[in-house]
């Protein structure tokens, strides 16, 4: 058993949405419960991060696509779309490689197929030793206001602390598996390219973790790019009624 916690609404094509670091799969429940109109909306905790189990204490991006590939058979969850944010669009850029024309579309959410550059391993690596010194309360309390843009985020307060609050459901083990992970993937902008699926990407203009110039750079690599002005890492908080509409046009676009 792939041990994988998940939920899911409503019934037909199948989109699965993963998210991203410090998050769980809770995070989408505002997502599921509009899409599950018009699909099958499956979201899935990352192996251990939240209700997931974690079989080792380290993982790569290839090792979790093959994890999420056996909970997908075991759910019968056949020719799905694919949405990830951040980390999980990294995770679905390695199911695409393994999965390939099984996958039907795919979505890069504040995500980007560029490998971390040595400053971006670097900081994976003074994660990787905060977290063992403080554990997970104090980095998530840290790590997750400067995602959204300084200029929201008494506005957006309550939606920032119901964030830290779900990610302190993330095991260590698991937050540290993942930034090794993450330190440690590899370039699939050809994966990305070669995909003959329709594929999004929406990048936000403020966004600390995956720089505008960054995700301007796969405009010639995906069918549908979306560009959000004023928005940092989280648009699925910070532009939620907008970008549930834009998942939705371009799920229902590529799901005939």
């Amino acid at each position: 058993m792939s041990g994988i916690n998940f939920f899911e609404k409503g019934e037909g094509q199948a989109l699965v949405l993963l998210h991203g670091f410090c998050e769980i799969g809770a995070m989408w429940e505002d997502f599921a419960n509009s899409l599950s109109d018009n699909f099958r909306v499956i979201c899935p905790d990352l192996p251990g991060l939240a209700g997931s189990e974690l079989s080792s204490d380290s993982l790569s991006m290839e090792e979790v696509a093959v994890i999420l590939e056996e909970w997908m058979e075991e759910q019968d969850i056949q020719n799905p779309i694919v949405i990830g944010h951040s980390l999980g669009g990294y995770v679905t850029l390695a199911l695409t490689e393994l999965l390939g024309p099984k996958l039907k579309a795919i979505g890069l959410f504040h995500s980007t197929a560029f490998p971390d550059n040595e400053d971006k391993k670097g900081m994976r690596d003074r994660t990787v030793i905060f977290l063992n010194k403080h554990g997970v309360e104090t980095f998530v309390t840290s790590f997750l206001p400067p995602l959204f843009p300084e200029n929201r985020r008494e506005e957006l307060n309550q939606e920032i602390q119901t964030a830290i609050s779900q990610a302190k459901k993330c095991s260590l083990e698991g937050l540290i598996a993942f930034t090794k992970a993450m330190r440690d993937r590899k370039d699939r902008r050809e994966v990305l390219q070669n995909f003959a699926g329709g594929k999004l990407m929406i990048a936000g203009e403020l966004d600390s973790a995956v720089p505008i110039e960054a995700s301007q750079a796969h405009k010639t690599l995906v069918t549908d790019y979306v560009e959000l002005a004023g928005t940092g890492h989280m648009g699925m908080v910070e532009r939620k009624a907008e970008t549930i509409e834009i998942v939705r046009n371009f799920c229902l676009k590529h799901s005939s």
